[in-house]
């Protein structure tokens, strides 16, 4: 084999060495535990891929002893017993690579096991124990946390308060007499069995010049409601006053509904320190690559730490309610949709729904002052119409008496039916005109030529009705005029110009006596309307009149 590839070789199998084992790199991490409590080791975050294995000694060949378990990666004491002292490896192995760790565990007798951790703290200042038991917080069961300050319980009292989230302590500022050790204890039930778990930490005071920390200020999140989509990306910043200069004991951190963010692998997030007018404000980034429903409506904290004080910002993840959109929108599309249907609908039942309101009024309305009107109608027809028996006379005598007289007790006055010979015919016409509440003028659709010599024979009645009532119609609105046409289209140009403007104004009726000729269905339906519209245009027949025709 060449020289380059005795090297490469030779490189490949230290870098796979070096992959397969690093148990020697880095000391044990040393735990001290009390018999008879509760304890869990975590060894490295697992994923789907990876897997972990527990065993015992140094070199990690022995079994586990009686009491301890494998659960979910996690190695239980089930309690701890004195005969647990000693070492334990984990070994994580996944596709590419294996890593061991070796952790050292020291039992001890009593409630209170030696301290984990020492810490220093300058007189006067006012620091927080936390109570770092992770392990137990990430199990989310109910819990209860004492401490005790040299294995002697502790209560608490204005100067000590409890932060619940991390069950930290906070202490009143230090003198001599808060040294000593201090155990964190944590009541919890598992499986129906009773366990009690301990952390404790040395507190030593030392002397030294005050120092002097700013006063912290969350300026967010504070309560905020932050609406976000399941599945999708979302990011929280936590805004902080932090003075007037880059302090590095100050630290930031996020924890969800209780615990760290250092739980969810996915979960990232960063801070720094940034100036503005002179100002310097941390600001932590928390991103959540995807929203899951475990991270809804549960607080999510940012901690601001300092060697003085902590402060909190809190925010709550809420899912994008959608339906209010929705509703919206299916308004916006709804409503002009059920206007034009609205419409619609009024204007093919307009007649229907006037006739139904005019008959209710009627029945519950308060009986009307008699104003001196015998008819409800005077019908106007050019006697030449009358005397030749055409449809004009026919609809004129027969078809409209028998639709508005007969079966809804209309009171018409008929020119050539009502009137008498020899009466004066001007004297007749006005006091017929005037004692009516409609003028109702049926027009012939006579050819031209034919309408013309019918105008002029008919010259003086019709100039005289104008004359009295269309003049009154005009400008005082009484009587009200109807004109109906017979038969086809009129020509309005051989007619006065009163009638040509009321024609313009608001139309005319049309009947027509070859309705027969269309099929029952279209014959029905357009003498109804035809009759509904006439209807609508006459006054309301009064009640008592209904009553005698029924």
């Amino acid at each position: 084999m060449a020289a380059g590839g005795w090297v490469c070789f030779l490189t490949g199998l230290l870098s796979l060495a070096c992959a397969v084992d690093h148990q020697h790199q880095g000391e044990a991490d040393t735990y001290h535990v009390s018999a008879g409590h509760l304890f869990l080791l975590r060894c490295h975050p697992a994923d789907a891929h990876s897997q972990i294995m527990w065993s015992r000694g140094d070199s990690g060949n022995e079994s586990l002893p009686t009491g301890v378990e494998v659960r979910d990666g996690l190695l239980w004491f089930r309690p701890v017993q004195m005969t647990h002292n000693g070492s334990y490896v984990c070994e994580k192995r996944d596709n590419t690579r294996s890593s061991k760790r070796i952790f050292r565990v020291l039992v001890s007798r009593g409630d209170c096991p030696d301290p984990n951790e020492n810490i220093t703290v300058t007189k006067g200042l006012q620091p927080g124990l936390e109570c770092k038991q992770a392990e137990i917080f990430r199990l989310n069961l109910a819990r209860k946390i004492r401490w005790m300050k040299d294995c002697h319980l502790m209560e608490m009292d204005k100067g000590s308060t409890y932060l619940k989230e991390q069950g930290s302590l906070r202490l009143p500022p230090v003198t001599e007499r808060e040294e000593g050790k201090y155990t964190c204890l944590i009541d919890i039930t598992i499986d129906g069995r009773n366990y009690t778990t301990a952390r404790s930490i040395q507190l030593t005071a030392k002397s030294g010049p005050p120092e002097v920390f700013p006063e912290l200020h969350v300026v967010s999140p504070q309560k905020d409601v932050v609406i976000v989509q399941v599945g999708k990306r979302a990011e929280l910043q936590c805004l902080a006053y932090a003075g007037f200069s880059e302090d590095p004991e100050i630290f930031m951190f996020w924890t969800i509904n209780g615990t760290e963010t250092s739980d969810h692998m996915e979960l990232t997030h960063s801070w720094k320190f940034i100036h503005d007018k002179g100002q310097v404000y941390g600001q932590s980034i928390l991103s959540i690559p995807v929203v899951r429903r475990e991270f809804l409506n549960v607080p999510i904290n940012c901690h601001i730490l300092s060697p003085a004080e902590e402060k909190l910002g809190e925010a709550r993840l809420q899912e994008a309610d959608y339906s209010t959109f929705y509703t919206n929108v299916a308004l916006w599309l709804i409503a002009p949709i059920t206007c034009l249907l609205l419409t619609a609908l009024f204007f093919i039942c307009q007649f229907d729904l006037i006739l139904a309101y005019r008959k209710l009024n009627t029945h519950f309305s308060k009986p009307q002052v008699p104003d001196g009107k015998h008819y409800d109608a005077y019908v106007s027809v050019s006697q030449s119409a009358m005397l030749s028996l055409d449809g004009v006379a026919c609809f004129a005598l027969q078809i409209l008496p028998q639709e508005l007289e007969q079966k809804y007790g209309y009171y018409l006055y008929i020119r050539g039916r009502d009137d008498f010979p020899g009466e004066a015919v001007h004297d007749v016409i006005t006091a017929a005109v005037h004692q009516c509440q409609r003028l109702i003028i049926i027009l012939s659709s006579c050819g031209k030529s034919k309408e013309t010599v019918q105008f002029r024979e008919d010259q003086n009645q019709l100039l005289y009705e104008q004359k009295v009532g269309l003049h009154d119609a005009l400008m005082q609105n009484d009587p009200k005029v109807i004109l109906v046409e017979v038969d086809g289209p009129v020509d309005y140009s051989q007619l006065p110009e009163s009638l040509r403007y009321i024609k313009r104004k608001q139309g005319a009726l049309e009947w027509k006596n070859s309705f027969a000729e269309t099929n029952k269905l279209t014959q029905l339906y357009l003498k109804r309307n035809f009759w509904k519209n006439l209807r609508c245009q006459m006054p309301a027949v009064p009640a008592r009149r209904l009553q005698s025709i029924t």
